[in-house]
């Protein structure tokens, strides 16, 4: 039904919520979330190009300076990433390109989010079942999980879907280059983690590079 999330969206969903969660079993952080935005970026592009988008010159400057901005961000945590854990995380990031290209044509961000993630309960119930003899269950474990996943998580998916259908495809991949950013503001404001020369350069380039994307864009329309 149309307006209450689908099938594919929650698979698609799904696939993206357990290889990010498996992957980092074994990846760095900076190695993870290269392989992911990588993943994401080139699916959510090449379908763009596929579909007759075009990005003026100033947007690839600006694509490229906020890549060499994440790389930057990221570099410390590199390490020469494990086969599986990269399969799993590209995977995880094709999977989400998928469901960002698909919430490009949604209405209704908030029913078809709570839809989606309804219809992911059983692929994540099967999921949660084969894996039972290694499972480690805690209160406080439990209690993060529901926080993040259907608080935050949901919240911030809904958000998403809302601005989706302004953006092309390609811009929309670029966009999300943010998310590193925020998590490392996030960590400063609310951690006490470091606020470092790096942060503040390569925040600049990513920030910049996607102001270059986004606002060219809406300049040439």
């Amino acid at each position: 039904m149309r307006g209450t999330g689908n099938w594919i969206s929650a698979l698609a969903l799904f696939v993206y919520a357990a290889a990010f969660s498996f992957a980092y079993v074994d990846l760095s952080a900076g190695t993870g979330a290269l392989l992911l935005f990588g993943a994401v970026q080139a699916t959510m592009i090449l379908w763009g190009l596929h579909k007759g988008e075009r990005l003026y010159t100033i947007q690839i400057a600006g694509f490229v300076v906020a890549v060499t901005g994440l790389v930057v961000l990221v570099f410390p945590g590199l390490s020469a990433p494990p086969l599986i854990g990269s399969i799993l995380m590209l995977g995880a990031g094709v999977a989400w390109g998928i469901y960002s290209l698909r919430g490009k044509r949604e209405k209704n961000p908030a029913s078809v989010t709570a839809g989606n993630f309804v219809r992911a309960v059983p692929f994540a119930a099967a999921l949660s079942i084969i894996f039972v003899p290694w499972a480690h269950v805690d209160l406080a474990g439990v209690s993060y999980a529901i926080i993040s996943g259907a608080i935050t998580s949901g919240l911030g998916y809904v958000i998403w879907y809302r601005a989706l259908p302004g953006l092309k495809a390609a811009s929309a991949a670029t966009v999300q280059l943010s998310v590193p950013v925020l998590a490392a503001a996030g960590g400063i404001v609310l951690l006490g983690e470091p606020l470092t020369l790096r942060y503040l350069l390569a925040s600049i380039a990513i920030l910049g590079g996607i102001a270059l994307v986004v606002l060219e864009k809406n300049r040439a329309l």
